[in-house]
């Protein structure tokens, strides 16, 4: 008798298991037809929802599931592509709270837009529809500083500071910190590169993609809309 039961129970076990399975792949597949669609200012909101999170501590670390990895396995529809600073205190997901297939990362030491960095950014936005394009430059960035110092550097780190020497000239007569002011004229001086891209300004004039520019503070973690 208590071997028939022990066997009874391990099936009715495994018939569950099985169930839940079957549940998890069908909300996976209905997930997969109907990805979530955002509007760019729904966008920009979520990413600003979340980054308050994580500044006031209470991350909900959404979409980190085993559901959510097999959902985005086969295909990606992030609502935000991020072209960031690769400073490894900046990480994108971390600080606007988000998930797996959340965001699209396009990291390079001082958020320029380079032909790869804008290539991949035009493949997130027009290919996979991303509704939201942030650069995101942060506090005491050090190819910011490199610029603006005007320091020698060695072997290819020094290309960063070629690309951000025309912001750094638009403000070196500011008042107020000059590193700072620099790293604000950056940012907005990549979303005026950026936005020489004929594939990012038809989707800009059509209403589906609208760009921002960021400021991260390294202290509090809280992002500011500069642009």
């Amino acid at each position: 008798m208590e071997r028939r039961n022990f066997l009874k129970l391990g099936a009715t076990g495994a018939f569950g298991l099985m169930l839940a399975a079957s549940d998890l792949l069908w909300q996976v597949k209905q997930a997969q037809a109907s990805p979530q669609s955002l509007t760019p200012d729904a966008a920009l909101q979520k990413l600003i929802e979340g980054n308050q999170r994580f500044v006031q501590h209470q991350p909900q670390y959404p979409d980190q599931s085993a559901a959510r990895l097999l959902e985005v396995a086969q295909a990606q529809h992030p609502f935000a592509t991020i072209l960031s600073c690769a400073d490894s205190r900046v990480p994108a997901e971390i600080v606007f709270d988000q998930g797996i297939g959340d965001i699209f990362d396009v990291r390079i030491a001082g958020n320029i837009a380079t032909p790869e960095a804008l290539g991949s950014i035009e493949y997130a936005v027009t290919l996979l529809d991303s509704p939201l394009l942030m650069v995101l430059g942060h506090e005491r960035c050090g190819a910011v500083t490199a610029a603006v110092k005007k320091e020698e550097l060695l072997g290819d780190i020094s290309t960063f500071v070629k690309a951000i020497k025309p912001a750094v000239d638009k403000v070196k007569d500011l008042p107020g910190d000059a590193v700072d002011n620099a790293v604000v004229a950056n940012v907005q001086y990549q979303i005026e590169r950026l936005k020489r891209s004929r594939l990012l300004t038809e989707r800009l004039e059509s209403g589906k993609l609208k760009i921002v520019g960021g400021r991260y503070d390294l202290d509090t973690g809280k992002v500011s809309i500069i642009a």
